[in-house]
């Protein structure tokens, strides 16, 4: 059996010490590049793999970030929302050396806050990265501040962006330009089916939309809000209603794109032709908007994007504990408004 080339052959054909070679292989500073470059050379020439569990027992780090989905588990997941975040998260762990490892909690359930917390006690994780609504909650953020535990929020509002880093698109100017969009089409009747209570990045996109439709000079009125839960279902159901209306709304516009699915196979149902009898959007761009018919204008919030910045701002914070003064703040990647067939002039 051939014998596996160990950290000491990397050094010695690199002609370097085996403590530098330590730090090019944990991306260590104050290492020149050209050194950083022989012993790369000299890695990829033996073939030499890191032995990955030594390390973590010798450093006392796990090597590990934990990513927490809230979900329920009684209610028909997110198309894509977590898958996005996840490949992400995934592709820049991997870049990083390190492992995620997902898991879910229930925002119903208490004691669910609390088994995230136990998270960060067990020792079996580096860092956490939360997703709405557990972004928003500021009193679990507070809690896992307190245990000095680095952690990154995904979409978090306002309020829980004082507390720790967050990263996601900019909601409020999101809904302004999709609530501008419409309004230059021409539509002067709105049905807004929105996502839960307790989303406050849903909120902001009503809020901007809102916004929009008052700069134009329309009455609130005109938009009539229906609280969905972001599921196909709620798409389907929330849209019957909406589109039963006398007057009809001319536009149908859904806080994600599974409920702007919905929206449509409701639509389809009545009878009704899309984009001549009504305009329907959606939000997120997730694989789902361009599959159905017709393909639906929507805001592309780039979630792979989302994950992978998250990974990396949790990742320094972890490797500059000594320093988490500018750990705190909202951190906004660009979004487009993308116009498809489910939307036209009125």
């Amino acid at each position: 059996m051939t014998k596996k080339p160990t950290i000491d052959d990397v050094a010695a054909r690199a002609g370097v010490a085996r403590t530098t070679v330590s730090r090019v292989l944990n991306n260590s500073p104050n290492v020149r590049d050209e050194v950083r470059d022989k012993v790369r050379a000299a890695v990829a020439g033996l073939g030499y793999q890191v032995n990955v569990q030594a390390r973590y027992l010798a450093s006392g780090s796990s090597r590990q970030l934990a990513l927490v989905h809230a979900t329920d588990l009684d209610v028909e997941p997110n198309s894509y929302y977590h898958s996005g975040l996840e490949l992400g998260a995934m592709r820049a762990c991997a870049d990083l050396g390190y492992v995620l490892v997902t898991h879910t909690a229930n925002p119903a359930k208490p004691e669910d806050r609390a088994r995230i917390r136990r998270l960060a006690e067990s020792g079996s994780y580096d860092g956490v990265i939360l997703t709405p609504p557990y972004s928003d909650d500021v009193e679990l953020v507070e809690s896992l501040r307190e245990l000095e535990f680095p952690l990154v929020l995904i979409s978090a509002g306002p309020e829980a962006s004082k507390h720790a880093a967050s990263v996601g698109i900019d909601d409020r100017k999101a809904g302004i330009e999709l609530g501008q969009f419409l309004v230059r089409e021409g539509h002067k009747s709105f049905a807004y089916i929105d996502g839960p209570t307790d989303h406050i990045s849903a909120g902001l996109r009503l809020e901007g939309f809102m916004k929009a439709v008052a700069d134009a000079g329309l009455d609130a009125g005109v938009v009539k809000v229906l609280k969905g839960n972001f599921t196909f279902r709620a798409g389907v159901e929330l849209s019957a209603q909406a589109l039963g209306w006398q007057p009809r709304p001319s536009a149908l516009v859904c806080a994600n794109d599974d409920m702007a699915a919905g929206a449509l196979f409701s639509a389809h149902r009545l009878g009704l032709s899309i984009p001549a009898d009504v305009s329907i959007t959606g939000f997120d761009d997730t694989p789902v908007s361009e599959i159905v018919w017709p393909p639906l204008t929507t805001v592309h919030q780039p979630l792979r994007q989302i994950g992978g910045k998250a990974v990396e701002l949790l990742v320094g914070s972890i490797q500059n504990r000594s320093d988490r003064s500018d750990a705190v703040g909202g951190i906004y990647v660009p979004f487009q408004l993308v116009k498809r067939a489910s939307t036209a002039p009125r």
